[in-house]
């Protein structure tokens, strides 16, 4: 266990070589940070955080830079989170609060993101197999042909067309009310057993449409276990010295799987993860780090969002940013 100077003295070394790039000395911090304590201490220090692997010296005679495990410790022992700004805070809610569906909140999500802290930014859509039914649609848009229109509590809507053969204005209003006095607010995993019966329902004449209206339904459902993810701002990392090659990050971020381990699980929304260098799962990421956390409505998580970047990152701004922009999207799927 480091004591509390030398847990001072790596939190100085993290803060200055984010700031400026370049490796620190010992001579740096007694110049730049009020440690209380000399030069010859502080290299004394710096020795036992070079022995223990929280810090390395990138070359002789040079100062010294964090490893993963220093970042690591960092962050654990951090005290407090860069609060954002009000006129950011006033910022986030206006441009966010302008989205008219799912896909502008999330568009705008991931803009903001990457604007607000310089990384990549990258964010799940709301689970389907955690939403509710909001309202189940059926518009007719040609002879023999019905738009199935199913929208969720966090506003995602999904469109299927469905051939029909000939149909009653009369028998596509009744089904859509029955659809939606049997689904309304239920969840996605309850709908197979809701709607088993429902052909029972209708007049014996309607009842291929039903059927064939519910077989759409049911598919709609199976073929988004696999959830969509997007990210922005990877214009971000030219700037950025990778201990990798910039390539192997960018063939990483096209993909969608590794994304979602990138993301990692949903969990506690209270609370952000970050993943620093090696503890990332993918080869390709392992000269990045990730701050994620859980966005919602309520108690309800719904999915994650999160920003990538080279470990060299203003963690307690990014982990702030982060956490503020889930909260906010949590309340404006709320309120949709």
């Amino acid at each position: 266990m480091l004591d509390d100077r030398k847990l001072a003295v790596l939190r100085a070394i993290v803060e200055d070589y984010v700031s400026t790039n370049e490796p620190v000395g010992s001579k740096a911090l007694v110049d730049r940070h009020n440690l209380g304590v000399s030069s010859a201490t502080i290299r004394n220090d710096m020795a036992v955080l070079e022995e223990q692997g929280y810090i390395a010296q990138p070359h002789t005679s040079a100062g010294r830079v964090p490893t993963d495990k220093g970042y690591r410790l960092f962050v654990d022992r951090l005290s407090t989170i860069k609060p954002l700004s009000i006129a950011e805070r006033r910022a986030i809610e206006t441009f966010l609060s302008g989205a008219y569906d799912l896909d502008d909140i999330v568009g705008r999500t991931v803009r903001l993101l990457a604007q607000l802290t310089r990384q990549v930014a990258v964010v799940q859509y709301p689970s389907l197999t955690r939403s509710s039914v909001r309202h189940v649609e059926l518009v007719p848009v040609a002879e023999g042909r019905l738009l199935l229109v199913l929208i969720t509590n966090t506003g995602r809507v999904e469109q299927r067309v469905i051939e029909t053969g000939k149909i009653s204005e009369e028998s596509v209003g009744h089904l859509r009310a029955l659809l939606n006095t049997c689904l309304d607010g239920l969840g996605f995993g309850d709908v197979p057993s809701a709607v088993a019966d429902l052909p029972d329902k209708v007049d014996p004449d309607e009842r291929p449409v039903a059927a064939a209206v519910l077989s759409v339904l049911l598919e709609t459902l199976v073929e988004n276990h696999e959830e969509k993810i997007v990210f922005a701002g990877a214009a971000n990392l030219a700037a950025v010295d990778f201990s990798q090659s910039l390539r192997e990050v960018l063939v990483a971020l096209e993909e969608q799987v590794v994304l979602m381990r990138l993301l990692g699980e949903t969990g506690d929304s209270s609370t952000l993860t970050v993943r620093i260098g090696t503890e990332n799962p993918d080869e390709g990421l392992r000269s990045t780090s990730v701050v994620a956390a859980d966005y919602g409505v309520g108690d309800l998580t719904l999915a994650r969002l999160g920003v990538l970047g080279p470990t060299r990152m203003d963690y307690p701004g990014t982990m702030g940013a982060v956490r503020a922009v889930a909260r906010y999207v949590g309340q404006i799927l709320a309120g949709s």
